[in-house]
C-alpha cells in the first residue's frame, strides 16, 4: 500500500524558506542594535554627547540591511541565515572603528559609500547569476577577465604605483577619475570560479591512475598542465606587481582546491615543495619578502631600520594595552595614533587595544561562524562545481582573515592583506558581498533541491507498512 503524499515527507527538514529568513531578520536586527550601541558607546564615552549623526546613521545601516533581507527575501529564500547578519555585523563594527580612529587618514563617509555600493553588487550578483552552473558555462571568458583585471595596474596612466612605508612602490591599484581599487580583488574570485569549474570537470583525470610507468600505473599529469599555466601567470603578475600577501592567498586557493578535488595527501606535498621553491626564489628576488621575515623573527632589533618593524612592535604593544576587556571605546587613541595603516592594514591590532582579548576573540569567532556556514553550504551543493566552489570561496574568506590576524599577533610574516569587511577599503569590501552572495545563491540552491527530494522520499516506517502490506481483516 502507497502512503498519501502528506505522510510520505520525511520531516528531517523543519526550517523552511519562511523560517530561514525569519531567523536571518532577527539577527540582522541585533546585529544592528550592537552597532547602534557600539556608535552612541564610543561618542559618550569620549564626548559625553550623542553623536549628531545618530538619526542618519540609524537609517544607513537599518536600510542597508533591509535591502540585503528583502533581496534574500525575493532571490534566494532557501538561503543561509547566517552568512549576512555576520557579514554586516563585521562591517558596522569595522566602520565604528574607522570613525574612532579618526577622519584625517580613513574618511569615514567614503567607508559608508563603499557600503552601500558592496550592498548593491551583492543583490546585483544575485539578479545576475540565478543558477551556479551559469559560471561554469563560462570558465576561460571569466579567466580572460581575471587576468585582465591582474594586468590592469601594470597598464601606462592605468595602474596606479603607490609608495610603502620603510620600503618599494607597489603596483596594485587602478585609478579612474577619482576613484581607485585594487582588481585583484575581484580577479581572486574569477580565479575561483575557473579553478572550479576545471578540477570539476577533471576530477577523475586527476583522481584515478591511468598511465601506466614501468609495472605501475600514476595519475596523468596533463590535465594539470593548463592548470599549472593559470596558476603560474597569476603568479608571474603578482610577483611583477610586488603583491606577496595575495600570491601567497592565490597559491594556498589553488592546492585546497586540487585536494578537496582529489582527496590525496601528495598534492599537499606537491604543494609544499613549491611553496618552499617559491618562498627561495622571492626571497632572493624581493627585498620585501626578506625584510618581512627578518621583521617576524627579530622584531626588537629592526626597530627604526628602512622597511624595519616599527608598524609590527606598535601593534604588539597596542594588543598589550588592551589586556583582557580593552582601554575602551575612543580611549586607546595614545596608542593607535603610533600605528601606520592603522585602519586597514592594522585595524585588527586597533580592536585589540580597544576591546581588548574578548573583541579580538569575538571577530576571530564570527569569521569561525562564516567559514562553518561555508563549508556546511559546499557539502549541501548540488553539483560538483558548487560544491568546489562554495568550498573555494570558503578558503578565499577564511584565509585572508587568518592571514592577516595571524601577522599582526606574530603567528606568521605579515602578509598586507586587509581583513575582509572589518579594515578601511572599498574594493575589498564590494569583492566580499559579492563572494557572500554568490555563496547564498549555491545554499539556495542546495537547500532547494534537498527539500524536494525528502519531500518525496518514504521514511523507514513508511517503507515497512509498504512491504509488510495492511493488516488481514
Amino acid at each position: 500500500m502507497r502512503l498519501p503524499l502528506r505522510y510520505r515527507a520525511s520531516g528531517t527538514r523543519p526550517k523552511g524558506p519562511n523560517a530561514r529568513r525569519r531567523t536571518e531578520l532577527g539577527l540582522l536586527i541585533l546585529g544592528s542594535v550592537i552597532i547602534i550601541a557600539t556608535y552612541v558607546l564610543a561618542s559618550v564615552g569620549t564626548t559625553s554627547k550623542i553623536p549628531p549623526d545618530l538619526v542618519p546613521f540609524l537609517a544607513i545601516v537599518i536600510g542597508l540591511a533591509a535591502v540585503a533581507h528583502v533581496a534574500n527575501r525575493l532571490l534566494v529564500p532557501n538561503a543561509n541565515p547566517v552568512l549576512l547578519p555576520i557579514a554586516t555585523l563585521l562591517n558596522g563594527l569595522g566602520y565604528v572603528m574607522i570613525v574612532v580612529i579618526g577622519e584625517r587618514h580613513y574618511p569615514p563617509q567614503l567607508q559608508a559609500a563603499w557600503t552601500a555600493v558592496g550592498i548593491t553588487m551583492y543583490v546585483a550578483t544575485l539578479l545576475v547569476v540565478r543558477r551556479s552552473r551559469d559560471l561554469d558555462r563560462y570558465r576561460y571568458i571569466l579567466l580572460l577577465v581575471a587576468v585582465f583585471l591582474m594586468l590592469s595596474p601594470l597598464i601606462p596612466h592605468l595602474g596606479e604605483s603607490v609608495a610603502v612605508r620603510n620600503g618599494p612602490s607597489v603596483r596594485l591599484f587602478v585609478k579612474l577619475g577619482p576613484l581607485s581599487g585594487q582588481p585583484i580583488e575581484l580577479a581572486k574570485i574569477l580565479l575561483c570560479v575557473f579553478f572550479a569549474s576545471y578540477f570539476s570537470e577533471k576530477q577523475e583525470l586527476l583522481s584515478i591512475p591511468t598511465v601506466r610507468l614501468g609495472n605501475r600505473l600514476v595519475i596523468d599529469p596533463r590535465p594539470l598542465i593548463p592548470i599549472l599555466m593559470a596558476w603560474g601567470l597569476a603568479m608571474v603578475v603578482l610577483a611583477a606587481e610586488r603583491d606577496v600577501g595575495f600570491a601567497l592567498l592565490i597559491f594556498v586557493l589553488f592546492i585546497a582546491m586540487l585536494w578537496l578535488t582529489t582527496g590525496k595527501g601528495r598534492y599537499i606535498a606537491f604543494g609544499m615543495g613549491l611553496f618552499a621553491v617559491g618562498a627561495f626564489v622571492a626571497n632572493k628576488l624581493f627585498s620585501q619578502v626578506g625584510e618581512r621575515v627578518a621583521n617576524w623573527l627579530h622584531p626588537w632589533t629592526r626597530v627604526g631600520l628602512p622597511g624595519g618593524s616599527d608598524q609590527l612592535v606598535q601593534g604588539i604593544y597596542g594588543l598589550g594595552t588592551g589586556g583582557l576587556l580593552g582601554t575602551g571605546l575612543g580611549f586607546g587613541q595614545a596608542n593607535l595614533t603610533q600605528i601606520p595603516e592603522v585602519g586597514s592594514d592594522y585595524i585588527f591590532a586597533a580592536i585589540g587595544t580597544e576591546w581588548g582579548l574578548l573583541g579580538t576573540s569575538l571577530v576571530v569567532f564570527a569569521f569561525v561562524l562564516i567559514v562553518g556556514a561555508g563549508l556546511r553550504i559546499a557539502q549541501t551543493a548540488r553539483s560538483d562545481f558548487a560544491k568546489l566552489l562554495a568550498a573555494g570561496l570558503t578558503v578565499i574568506l577564511g584565509m585572508q582573515a587568518f592571514f592577516i590576524m595571524a601577522g599582526i599577533v606574530r603567528l606568521l610574516p605579515l602578509t598586507g592583506i586587509t581583513l575582509p569587511f572589518i579594515a578601511y577599503g572599498g574594493s575589498s569590501l564590494v569583492a566580499n558581498y559579492v563572494l557572500i552572495a554568490l555563496l547564498m545563491r549555491i545554499s539556495d540552491e542546495g537547500e532547494r533541491a534537498a527539500t524536494a527530494a525528502e519531500a518525496t522520499a518514504i521514511p523507514l516506517s513508511a517503507q515497512r507498512a509498504e512491504t509488510v502490506g495492511p493488516p488481514e481483516q
